[in-house]
C-alpha cells in the first residue's frame, strides 16, 4: 500500500501526512525531507542557489526516492511532480493518490502564516495560476479528493482511512 498525498503548497499534506501516519501505523515521508535525502540540500536553498529549475529536480529525485520505499507507506509529493506525464502515470499506478484541494484565498492566506515558502507562493495570483495549470492533472490522477478549506486535520484523515482501499489494507494488517 503506497497511499501519495498531493496537492498545491498549504493545502496540508505535510500535517495530513503526519497524523495519517499516526493513524494507520505506517512512516509518513515528507516531501522536504525526501528532497534532503535525495540531494542533501534543503528546499529553500536549492531555490536560492539553483532556481527554480534546480528545485524541481530535486522534485523529481525526491519522487524516484519515494518509489524505492519499502510498503505500506505514505508519501506527500511535491506539487510540481504532477506535471511530469510519466510521474503522473507512475503515482496513479500507486494504491491511493489523495489530492488535498483548497481554495486559491485559503492558501493565500496560510502561505502568509508559514515559513520557508517562496515569495511568489504567498501571491493570489500565482496560486491562481499554478492551480489553473496543475488542478485538471491533480484530478486526473486522483483516486480521493478532499477538501481541506473547512474540514478539520481529523476529518481529514477519518475520510482517508475510510477510503475502501486503505480501511481494506488496515483491516488485513490486523488480522
Amino acid at each position: 500500500m503506497r497511499i501519495f498525498l498531493i496537492g498545491l503548497m498549504g493545502t496540508g499534506k505535510s500535517t495530513i501526512g503526519r497524523r495519517l501516519a499516526s493513524a494507520t501505523g505506517w512512516p509518513y515521508f515528507d516531501n522536504d525531507r525526501l528532497i534532503e535525502a535525495a540531494t542533501g540540500r534543503a528546499a529553500p536553498e536549492l531555490m536560492r542557489d539553483e532556481g527554480e529549475a534546480g528545485l524541481h529536480a530535486a522534485e523529481m529525485a525526491a519522487f524516484e526516492h519515494a518509489l524505492t520505499l519499502p510498503q505500506p507507506v505514505i508519501i506527500s509529493g511535491a506539487g510540481y511532480v504532477v506535471t511530469d506525464a510519466g510521474a503522473r502515470q507512475r503515482m496513479r499506478a500507486s494504491d491511493v493518490v489523495v489530492w488535498l484541494r483548497a481554495d486559491a484565498a485559503t492558501l493565500a492566506e496560510r502561505a502568509r502564516h508559514a515559513d520557508g515558502r517562496r515569495d511568489e507562493a504567498t501571491s493570489l495570483a500565482w496560486i491562481e495560476r499554478t492551480a489553473a495549470e496543475r488542478d485538471p492533472l491533480f484530478h486526473e490522477i486522483a483516486t480521493l479528493i478532499v477538501d481541506t478549506d473547512k474540514q478539520s486535520p481529523k476529518a481529514i484523515v477519518d475520510a482517508i482511512v475510510a477510503w475502501p482501499a486503505v480501511a481494506a489494507e488496515l483491516a488485513r494488517r490486523v488480522t
